[in-house]
């Protein structure tokens, strides 16, 4: 059986593998943390558009949800970043991986709520509130999925496979 090679073990020091694993998940968080202020921007002027006095308490629920929701994934994304320039030269790279790590998954998990509170709170806007409730659930199921449980089973099978194979 043939080593894919993403599997096979790579000719790296432990120094030279933290360096790895930190350059990629820092650049993740690039890509995320675009998608993500650009959302915060946008929250951030709806209370200032033309018609929000009319949204009503349901509306008003979701933009807060929304609106902490970018927020605390603005923070998530970011804080890597920080904690890095100010830990630099520590010693503490694997730390900041892990930390890094779990900060990129609570930041997922706040940019899932803000994206489908945010499409639901338009689309209640212009549809019937069946509309908005569908859309709700199928924007939290595709997050939901790709995200999260589809990489979580593949973990797993992974896990399971690797227990069963003693070599």
């Amino acid at each position: 059986m043939t080593v894919p090679p993403e599997n096979k073990p790579r000719n790296e020091t432990e120094h030279e593998r933290l360096d790895r694993q930190l350059m990629e998940l820092l650049q993740g968080f690039r890509v995320a943390v675009t998608g993500v202020q650009v959302l915060f921007a946008f929250l951030l002027t709806v209370p200032f558009s033309v018609g929000f006095d009319e949204v009503d308490s349901t509306g008003r629920a979701l933009f807060y949800i929304a609106l902490f929701g970018a927020a605390l994934a603005s923070i998530c994304f970011i804080a890597p970043v920080f904690q890095h320039r100010i830990l630099f030269q520590l010693g503490q790279k694997a730390l900041l991986i892990r930390r890094a790590n779990r900060y990129g998954i609570v930041g997922g998990l706040a940019l899932a709520a803000s994206i489908t509170a945010s499409t639901t709170l338009i689309i209640d806007t212009l549809a019937p509130d069946a509309a908005a409730v569908a859309t709700a659930l199928i924007v939290l199921a595709l997050c939901s999925w790709v995200w999260f449980l589809q990489p979580y089973l593949i973990r797993k099978r992974e896990n399971d496979r690797a227990e069963d194979d003693p070599s």
